[in-house]
């Protein structure tokens, strides 16, 4: 080659990539053009949730990624009304906009979950975690670091990531250079039209979240098992983001010597909002009644 057609190619290559970079973020922001941030930044319905129940107990339910509370409130309302205090914290980044959320990471995420933990703890006896999705993953972290944690309930919790995923999330700094943006909506996470439409999640995330989540994943899958607290676990048969083999594999993890696991058919990823989540609600309302503030030691096996 010719060394003057070297700045001619390297021109090209440089607009080719800008060319990519753009519709990169036009994609994302298209994606998200819904979802604008009110007067306080946060996105109207996706603010953190709290509710005064007439039980000295509460639960900390914690949402997933690019997700918010709302994913979460009627869950919440319905523990409530059960007499629960509950809490359902807007992580950080989350809920506001998509620079925000890129801005963000997962040291932030658990710190702002550790804070909300120790919140609740100084106000009521016993606290209950509750984590969906990357929300289990933070909840298992949590459980793992303190002993008298009465009870941790996982709705398809991310202890792991797939291969794929996994080869992305470590090379975003190669890929993420032509595609900056990542659009992450997927129909099978919410199978019911109206609670997917009704969904606050962002549907795209910047290149290098990917990396956040997967070492969140791994630290969690990690200390699962120093997790002395009893367990209960969902999952769907048709998770279009765990697998079942990897959702066997995270609930093994667990060393709790009290779990029990539960699976759900004809529902998606987001179980808290999907087909089917009256049962969910159910069998968690049921679990943190029966363990009250007593923990002991029993047999694994699974919930009908």
């Amino acid at each position: 080659m010719h060394p003057r057609f070297i700045p001619l190619l390297l021109a090209a290559a440089g607009a080719l990539v800008a060319l990519l970079r753009t519709g990169s973020h036009r994609r994302a922001h298209r994606a998200t053009s819904r979802l604008r941030p009110g007067l306080d930044g946060i996105v109207p319905g996706a603010e953190s949730i709290r509710l005064q129940g007439e039980r000295s107990g509460a639960v900390l339910l914690l949402h997933g990624f690019g997700d918010t509370p709302q994913s979460l409130a009627r869950l919440a309302r319905y523990l409530h009304r059960h007499g629960w205090t509950v809490s359902v914290p807007l992580l950080p980044g989350h809920g506001r906009s998509l620079a925000e959320f890129g801005d963000s990471g997962s040291e932030d995420w658990l710190a702002a979950a550790r804070d909300e933990l120790q919140t609740l703890r100084n106000r009521h006896h016993p606290v209950f975690l509750l984590g969906q999705s990357m929300g289990g993953a933070l909840a298992t972290i949590l459980a793992s670091e303190s002993q008298d944690v009465p009870g941790l309930v996982l709705l398809a919790p991310y202890l792991g990531m797939p291969a794929s995923l996994r080869w992305l999330a470590r090379s975003h700094d190669v890929w993420g250079i032509l595609s900056p943006w990542v659009i992450s909506r997927d129909e099978r996470s919410i199978l019911d039209p109206a609670a997917r439409e009704a969904s606050l999640g962002y549907g795209a995330l910047a290149s290098h979240l990917l990396e956040e989540l997967l070492e969140l994943s791994e630290r969690a899958r990690r200390a699962a098992s120093e997790v002395d607290a009893p367990v209960l676990a969902m999952y769907s048969r048709a998770d279009n983001r765990i697998s079942s083999e990897e959702a066997e594999r995270g609930f093994a993890a667990l060393g709790s010597r009290e779990k029990w696991l539960v699976w759900l058919e004809g529902t998606g990823h987001v179980l808290s909002v999907d087909v089917g989540h009256e049962r969910v609600f159910r069998l968690v309302s049921r679990w943190l009644a029966r363990r009250g503030s007593v923990r002991r030691p029993g047999p694994r096996r699974a919930l009908q």
